[in-house]
């Protein structure tokens, strides 16, 4: 797996991660990385069989978080254990996917993982349109990971 390293500012951004403590820094793993990119292209192959809005929104999220664990995995990070993870791996995608196709995806994350929260601990309801943007999101942030060579 060839990864596009890196730019100087990323590099600094993703210190910062871990000087605040939302992030360590481990050995770069690309069996780990590929194994959470087939994870996550079988979640999104699995998406239009569903019927449910809330499980396609569900399942959708999913996708995003194992593209965003490979992109961790690719690079040498860890999200550090606690409260925050999955907003610690948002801040992530946004510093890493800084072109088309995933840049927008990985500003929209943290609208996702909010949403999310309200559906899994307030019981909000998801309408198909939500569900159709997380699925859009995923297959976005899933061809991002892509163009910086990580694959399934």
């Amino acid at each position: 797996m060839g990864v596009a390293p890196l730019t100087p500012a990323q590099r600094a951004a993703a210190h910062a991660l871990v000087t605040a403590g939302r992030l360590s820094q481990v050995p770069p793993d690309a069996g780990r990385a590929e194994a959470f990119m087939r994870q996550a292209n079988d979640t999104l192959e699995d998406i239009p069989r569903l019927t449910k809005s809330q499980n396609r929104y569900n399942l959708a999220y999913d996708a995003c978080h194992d593209v965003g664990e490979a992109l961790l995995a690719a690079y040498g990070y860890r999200t550090a254990n606690g409260v925050g993870q999955h907003e610690a791996l948002g801040r992530f995608l946004r510093i890493v996917l800084d072109t088309p196709p995933g840049d927008r995806a990985a500003s929209h994350f943290e609208r996702l993982r909010r949403a999310r929260n309200q559906q899994r601990y307030r019981a909000a309801p998801v309408g198909n349109a939500e569900a159709g943007l997380a699925a859009q999101a995923a297959q976005d942030l899933f061809a991002g990971a892509e163009a910086r060579g990580i694959t399934a």
